[in-house]
């Protein structure tokens, strides 16, 4: 006899066989096997477990059988709302969206904090994979990943042996796309995303500081003093404006107390089109003629950038974030630590230049 207890949270297997008089086995098929159950045994099976209350079997019993868990687990290294928040983590997050829909699995969104308890949420994330989205160089997640033995991928870096890293040459992008923000400049600036987690803003001038702990960050901060150095320029001319976070909000108000400084700048390169948007308002709310007297550029291609007609260098995080997670899954292979994708610069009115465009 297994009655079911008025204190039972989970009714069980055993409880739905007694009631619907079959063997434990005959329940199991049903819901794992069901071409194995008769109709007449798989309905008594589905009105036992409706006057039970039973939702099924376990889906960590599922897994065990399986040999798999089913989901995705995407490691954001920031706040959970960041990946709805943040235009660029939104659009990447869709891309590995659209492969856990055609795989049939689903996604676990696992942020993290700074905190010790980060590592334990990694380990205890159930989970057949990770996607890890862009992070600093001394993430102690990214260690809590490998020790799991699951297959990860890591987005934009940094660099572990043995794990792909999708994303673009963020250096050679930068300079490549600074080259046209700077033409003809003479006091260029930059919008920076934060150099650590601190988010502290700040107001530099020349090459990447050592501490620049986001790869991406330090990357294209490079590959900006690579563009002003090639064309001749001093680095002590080039002023980096590091803004706390990724919004149009504090582009513009980083822009407006550049505009107003006693030097104000004649060329701004953002590293994303939310702070390059921004740009563009603080300029348009100072009088400042865009790009006769001040040129623009953002990064990422993304709807309001070609509206606002801004020369931006043009990348697809939803085709990284799809990359990511068929890699992750298994379902394609990448010989190379670092998968390459591609980028473009695209040209429109923001700028002074209208030199060819550059694909990478």
């Amino acid at each position: 006899m297994y009655p079911l207890m008025p204190n039972t949270r989970r009714p069980t297997m055993a409880q739905v066989a007694h009631v619907a008089g079959v063997s434990v086995m005959t329940v199991s098929y049903a819901y794992s096997q069901p071409e194995r159950v008769s109709p007449e045994a798989a309905a008594k099976v589905r009105a036992a477990a409706t006057k039970l209350g039973y939702p099924g079997p376990h889906p960590a019993a599922r897994s065990l059988r399986r040999g798999r868990v089913g989901s995705l687990g995407l490691v954001l290294g920031e706040r959970l709302a960041y990946a709805f928040d943040d235009p660029q983590a939104a659009r990447f997050l869709a891309g590995v969206a659209e492969v856990c829909a055609a795989e049939a699995v689903g996604l676990t969104l696992v942020p993290t904090s700074g905190e010790d308890s980060d590592a334990t949420r990694v380990a205890d994330a159930a989970v057949d994979g990770f996607v890890v989205w862009t992070t600093t160089e001394s993430d102690p997640v990214l260690d809590a990943v490998i020790a799991t033995g699951l297959p990860a991928v890591i987005h934009a870096g940094p660099h572990r042996p043995g794990l792909p890293v999708v994303g673009i040459d963020d250096r050679a992008a930068a300079a490549a796309i600074g080259h046209v923000a700077f033409a003809k400049a003479r006091w260029p600036a930059v919008l920076s995303f934060p150099l650590d987690r601190s988010r502290r803003q700040q107001l530099l001038r020349g090459r990447s500081p050592a501490h620049a702990a986001f790869p991406v960050t330090r990357h294209r901060w490079q590959g900006f003093t690579d563009a002003w150095t090639n064309l001749g320029g001093s680095l002590d001319q080039l002023r980096i404006a590091v803004c706390p976070h990724n919004s149009a909000a504090h582009g513009e108000a980083l822009s407006r107390e550049l505009l107003t400084s006693g030097q104000p700048p004649d060329a701004i390169a953002a590293m994303s089109d939310e702070l390059a948007l921004g740009a563009l308002r603080a300029a348009e709310q100072a009088h400042i003629a865009v790009p006769d007297m001040l040129s623009i550029t953002g990064w990422d291609d993304s709807e309001a950038a070609s509206g606002a007609g801004l020369t931006t260098l043009a990348q697809s995080l939803r085709d990284q974030g799809i990359r990511c997670a068929q890699l992750a899954l298994g379902k394609a292979t990448s010989m190379k630590e670092e998968d390459r994708t591609d980028w473009q610069i695209i040209h429109r009115r923001s700028t002074r230049a209208s030199a060819s465009g550059v694909d990478r």
